[in-house]
């Protein structure tokens, strides 16, 4: 699972809450999360085979389903089955003998259905159970987290078509133990069985599910029924539906197919979208010495999804955001490209081989982050990689209640909370580390033993620590006692000192963190003019002193030279020293770090000289870093960088460096400039469009609204985003229909986005019903992002809103204003 989280341009603003509902643990919710071991639950039966038949009722919102689940004892003899079954209606449970049901005795409490078989079976017999049910997962209470916000299992999307412009579809979502809300089943991941799931729908529809399609019959009612067959075992949370009105491109990768499912107004981009699907495929089964596993490979896009993308396995769900026309995509589409590859990791370390517990999530989840960096580094090069995996760090660094938690996490208070930073990001990070501290033939030798090793079984990081070290022949339990069973993180101060007389370089370690010491493997570079040294060292004390004999001072001493250590390091360097590091380091973060060093010290000559060579550097986001950092109230500053920003506007091949230069040249408000902006205006890039347009509204913000109305009908992203800030600043209500549609449409991070100025126009519209349309529209982002905190934001826009209708004399407007900031409550 990939997970996304609203507005992640602010995500400043609010801090990510994981809780939902813990099935096992409901009588111990208030329980010391760290009294309560989450132990891998005890195997007493096996599944082996599940057979499904569904079918769906759109307008009760319920699954008709009927189901025969093949198990056996996993070792002991047992006569009494437990499955786990959410919500539902049990209609008869029979045991299948020579073909004939045989009913059984059973108790159901709406969570579980205990099972009374027919008599004690061994572990060398297998038994199949009949069970005919419905589903209704809309009508059980349901939970959500930041990570999966519902955990209804089912979705019925726009069943009655009431949403105009919306499609109907129905779709799954399996992660963590919600599969059981729309069949029985031993919803854990230490279970595996093969499936074959029957869907009959309207005939219209296309229909997706685990496997192959294995037939499809055309019934005299209108419907089809298509049968899906997955005949490799996965784990229960990994199965998977989707119907709906989706165009299908289909792809390949060595003679399997490699399909994608879209709404029809995205099919066209299909191959722009997906098309890079078969050089991952090939990329990640060379590196990890396994070919992809699965018969096939499918990814389809929905309305609505829960979260940002779900590896069930061969087919991959994903949310609306991985959805772009070509315009879109010229200004990257990165974001899109990592979920992708996220999810396709996870065919290997999740669903081929799958955590046997939550409290192992590690590795499934850690896993598919690191393959991210690997990707970046593989299509983008090592700039991309590096950069890569330093915002990842930076997004764990920055949630500091995570700093207690270790990776594998044997306590808990509930299963949701397993899925966060540490074990995302941090895991990643941690992988990263090891892969340079081995290096990567070792490395990726240990992760193909661990696949081999654990193929269609489960797996832990113990085993991935035994996979290492026979790989690699090293001892590698310090590395996991520290890193995967043990929280936090080192915060490393260095500084540096020179002894002319001596000619003794020595540079101080110091580990400033609370608790234990962290053994550190550091690779040091030490720069003399033309020449670097590499030395390699460990610490193993809290604090530390490297002693170098030199021929004369070095330009630079470079601690952790690879850029790999997660720490949260406090680097005293001299502005000089810093220079030189942008100039001579190899990598990405050695000019990172120097900008972000010396970006506050622009009144100092080196430092300038640093910001002015990065607004030309090689790498574009540092490019935009520069950028965006350039103090041009500095007159030397502006002096140097205004003509350089000019011509990189002009003439970047990178849409976002220009959109980052023209944005600038837009706050000098300079008629020099103008000539530029309408030039601009004419780009295909959609970001290059919304910087232009911000360059003229500007200078003229009369023209700006007349370019802002002619751009509308097509604007996406940045420019629908400038588009819609334009037509709501300027207050009038024929701007209403327009701006409120975009809102309307747009998703959750775009929302978050247009949220004041959508809020400061229904605030100001002189219509009561524009102003109600729009509180309703709030309210209803209120409720879309209520479990990422961000509820007090929206409210107190709300509260503005109230308070500005009832100057207007709009008192309906603002009791439903005040009605909505109760419901949010």
């Amino acid at each position: 699972m990939h997970l996304k989280y609203p507005a992640l341009a602010i995500a400043a603003l609010f801090t990510a809450s994981l809780k939902t509902s813990e099935v096992q643990a409901q009588t111990e919710t208030n329980a010391d999360p760290m009294s309560i071991y989450r132990e891998t639950v005890t195997k007493v039966n096996d599944l082996v085979h599940t057979k499904l038949d569904v079918r769906f009722d759109y307008k009760k919102r319920y699954l008709y389903g009927k189901e025969w689940v093949t198990l056996k004892p996993h070792i002991y003899a047992t006569d009494s089955l437990r499955l786990d079954a959410k919500g539902m209606d049990i209609h008869n449970i029979s045991v299948v003998k020579e073909g004939k049901n045989v009913p059984l005795k059973y108790t159901y409490d709406q969570m579980s259905l205990n099972i009374h078989l027919d008599k004690k079976y061994t572990n060398a017999e297998s038994y199949t159970i009949y069970i005919d049910y419905t589903s209704k997962p809309d009508e059980m209470k349901a939970g959500g987290s930041a990570a999966i916000n519902s955990d209804k299992g089912l979705f019925f999307i726009n069943p009655d078509s009431t949403e105009k412009g919306k499609p109907v579809q129905v779709w799954t979502q399996g992660e963590s133990e919600s599969s059981s809300k729309w069949f029985p089943t031993i919803d854990k991941p230490n279970q595996k069985t093969t499936d074959e799931i029957s869907m009959t729908v309207p005939a219209k529809y296309v229909t997706l599910s685990n496997g192959r399609l294995a037939s499809q019959k055309k019934n005299a009612d209108g419907t089809r029924t298509d049968t899906w067959k997955q005949d490799l075992p996965h784990a229960p949370y990994l199965f998977m539906m989707a119907v709906g009105n989706f165009k299908i491109y289909r792809d390949q990768w060595r003679g399997k197919e490699v399909s994608y499912y879209l709404e029809p107004k995205y099919a066209p981009y299909a191959k722009d979208i997906f098309g890079f699907t078969p050089e991952v495929m090939e990329f990640y089964s060379k590196t990890l010495g396994v070919d992809y596993p699965w018969n096939k490979y499918a990814q389809i896009v929905v309305r609505d999804y829960v979260s940002g993308a779900m590896e069930n396995t061969s087919a991959t769900l994903h949310g609306e955001q991985v959805q772009h026309t070509r315009r879109e995509l010229i200004d990257g589409g990165d974001e899109s490209r990592i979920d992708i590859v996220h999810e396709l990791f996870h065919q290997w370390f999740g669903d081929y081989v799958t955590a046997e517990s939550w409290s192992n999530l590690t590795v499934n989840e850690s896993f598919a982050d690191f393959s991210e960096t690997m990707w970046m580094e593989h299509k983008n090069g090592m700039d991309a990689g590096n950069e890569y995996n330093y915002r990842a760090m930076e997004k764990y660094l920055s949630s500091p209640k995570l700093y207690t938690e270790p990776l594998v996490r044997f306590h808990y208070d509930d299963k949701e909370d397993v899925f966060d930073a540490v074990t995302y990001e941090k895991g990643g990070r941690i992988l990263n580390m090891l892969r340079h501290y081995l290096g990567n033939e070792a490395f990726y030798k240990g992760l193909n033993i661990y696949l081999k090793t654990n193929a269609f079984k489960t797996g832990e990081a113990q085993q991935v620590r035994l996979a290492m070290e026979e790989a690699s022949g090293k001892d590698l339990n310090w590395f996991f006692n520290q890193w995967y069973y043990r929280a936090g993180h080192p915060v490393l101060n260095i500084s540096y000192q020179w002894n002319e007389d001596t000619k003794t370089q020595k540079v101080f370690l110091q580990q400033t963190q609370d608790g234990d010491t962290f053994i550190l493997p550091l690779n040091v570079d030490i720069y003399n003019n033309s020449n670097k040294e590499r030395k390699q060292v460990w610490m193993r004390s809290k604090a530390d002193t490297l002693t170098f004999k030199l021929g004369a001072k070095p330009n630079l001493v470079n601690v952790d030279a690879d850029k790999v250590l997660l720490a949260l390091k406090v680097d005293n360097k001299t502005p000089a020293e810093f220079a030189y590091q942008y100039f001579n380091g190899p990598l990405y973060l050695d000019r990172h770090e120097a900008l972000e060093a010396l970006a506050p010290h622009q009144d100092n000559e080196g430092a300038r000289k640093v910001l002015i060579a990065a607004l030309q550097d090689k790498y574009a986001p540092l490019q935009i870093e520069a950028i965006e950092g350039l103090n041009l109230k500095n007159d030397d500053m502006r002096n140097a960088a205004l003509p350089i920003l000019a011509t990189v506007a002009q003439n970047s091949k990178n849409t976002l460096v220009q959109a980052a230069a023209l944005n600038v040249l837009a706050k000098q408000k300079s008629q020099t400039y103008y000539s530029l902006f309408k030039q601009a205006i004419g780009s295909e890039s959609y970001a290059v469009q919304a910087a232009a347009l911000n360059g003229i509204y500007q200078l003229n913000p009369a023209e700006g609204l007349t370019y802002a109305n002619k751009l509308k009908a097509d604007s996406e992203g940045p420019l629908k985003i400038r588009v819609v800030y334009i037509l709501a600043a300027s207050g009038e209500d024929k701007e209403w229909p327009f701006v409120y549609e975009q809102f309307k449409v747009s998703r959750r991070a775009e929302r978050v986005e247009l949220l004041q100025n959508f809020a400061t126009l229904t605030a100001h519209v002189k219509s009561p019903a524009y102003a109600q349309q729009g509180i309703a529209e709030l309210l209803k982002t209120g409720k879309m992002v209520r479990n990422v905190g961000f509820v007090a934001v929206i409210s107190d826009y709300l509260n503005n809103i109230r308070e500005a209708r009832l100057k207007l004399n709009d008192d309906a407007s603002a009791k439903a204003a005040e009605d909505a900031i109760k419901e949010l409550k």
